[in-house]
């Protein structure tokens, strides 16, 4: 069984860029203010003109977690894993799987970059992985 995010009207350009291979975070077109998850206003300046831009997809582990226990019968067979939350060259930060490297190989202050797995027929998620 694969887990499928909600996607709403609102994350929609998120989860279309993913399937396009690319990571597009919200835009304040008032302020420029970068924003994820995506909001129905700017935090910033309380805007509504919002936009998406697609971003590098570089980014850091500020700091992470290995989970060894499932949090849900889906996921009993990939213990364990690696969930950080991964600050965007950009300035944004995303709650995401890391890949690519044994759960116990990541550590804060890691570069990593963002990759996409289609995990079910029109659904891709980004992970992040090592930067070689």
């Amino acid at each position: 069984m694969t887990v499928v995010p909600g996607m709403t009207e609102l994350t929609a350009p998120y989860w279309e860029a993913a399937r396009e291979g690319r990571l597009a975070i919200q835009e304040c077109r008032s302020c420029g203010q970068l924003s994820h998850p995506p909001l129905p206003a700017c935090p910033r300046c309380h805007g509504r003109d919002l936009g998406w831009r697609e971003v590098s997809g570089a980014g850091t582990v500020y700091t992470y977690t290995v989970v060894r226990h499932p949090t849900h019968f889906a996921f009993a067979d990939t213990i364990p894993y690696a969930i950080a939350l991964v600050e965007l060259a950009e300035g944004p930060w995303l709650i995401t799987g890391i890949t690519g490297c044994p759960p116990d190989g990541v550590h804060a202050g890691m570069p990593v970059r963002v990759v996409f797995r289609e995990v079910t027929d029109g659904v891709t998620l980004p992970y992040f992985e090592p930067a070689r």
